[in-house]
């Protein structure tokens, strides 16, 4: 059986990382599902015109995650998060994972793909642990499994009205410390990882794989990002009390980085499996730079 008779169900595919998964397995063959709430919306209509399926359904009705999973060879899981005036509803996090999980092994899908975050050596930071939660839910299901733990997007230097990241006046707020590496990935490189999980099932069976494509210092990126768009952006670090100010989970976040703790992707080996991996100048050559010129000057 090719991987035109195998349909690949994606969640989160009209957002970041479903999109690059969905693109680059339609692109080896896939069938691909993608899970939407709207098949009228935008993102969702690309999809169809790109070649998916559209499956309606809402991590909140099983029924429906049913109805996605059933005759599924395989599942991307980017179960969607919620938030709050107190930061991440972890308890809602994994209550809709372990739907997906469930409706996934009710209809035998062969291989599970999940992403949830980078760990981070040293801690465990309670706002992220609702997606090692459902890890420990992925591991213990029965099911062919592979764990991607991606850290830092590269596109996060795009967002906009988030209480951190983005560009705001020509400054990068973040928790880290100006000098000290931190470690970042495109999110395409996510979605080439898990095609690439898809295709080699034997080789990638239980596996976690930690995924960063590169460690630049905070102060490095930007000049980085200076360098290929002509800005003169600076960057700020935020610290523990003015992040808890903003939101209490990113106290804690901010107070953990700045104890020592740490990201832990091995790159090398990373490209070694994704030999197109992208460093942020490739990242930023690749149209990123535009999209922050763009971004800021708009």
């Amino acid at each position: 059986m090719s991987t035109r008779d195998k349909t690949i169900l994606v969640t989160g595919a009209t957002g970041k990382q479903g999109g690059a998964a969905a693109e680059y397995l339609l692109a080896d063959g896939w069938r691909v599902r993608a899970l939407v709430r709207d098949p009228r919306a935008d993102a969702a209509r690309a999809l169809a015109a790109a070649g998916a399926e559209l499956v309606v359904g809402d991590f909140d009705e099983p029924s429906s995650l049913a109805a996605a999973t059933a005759g599924a060879h395989g599942v991307f899981a980017v179960p969607p998060a919620a938030t709050g005036p107190n930061g991440w509803n972890v308890a809602l996090e994994v209550a809709r994972g372990a739907a997906l999980v469930e409706a996934a092994r009710a209809s035998r899908v062969e291989h599970f793909v999940f992403t949830g975050v980078g760990s981070i050596r040293g801690a465990e930071i309670a706002a992220f642990s609702g997606k090692f939660d459902i890890e420990k839910l992925v591991t213990a299901s029965g099911m062919r499994h592979t764990l991607l733990r991606p850290v830092r997007f590269m596109e996060n230097y795009l967002v906009r009205n988030s209480p951190l990241d983005g560009i705001r006046d020509g400054v990068h707020h973040h928790l880290f410390a100006p000098d000290r590496r931190m470690q970042v990935i495109a999110v395409t490189d996510i979605g080439k990882i898990a095609a690439i999980a898809f295709a080699d099932p034997d080789r990638f069976d239980g596996q976690t794989l930690e995924l960063a494509g590169d460690d630049p210092t905070p102060t490095a990126a930007i000049e980085s990002i200076n360098r290929a768009t002509g800005l003169n952006l600076r960057y700020q670090q935020v610290d523990a009390d003015e992040a808890s100010a903003r939101n209490p989970s990113l106290g804690r976040v901010s107070r953990s980085w700045t104890g020592g703790d740490a990201w832990h992707a091995d790159i090398p080996a990373i490209r070694a499996i994704h030999p197109g991996l992208s460093t942020l100048d490739d990242w930023l050559a690749a149209g990123g730079a535009a999209r922050i010129k763009a971004l800021v000057e708009s």
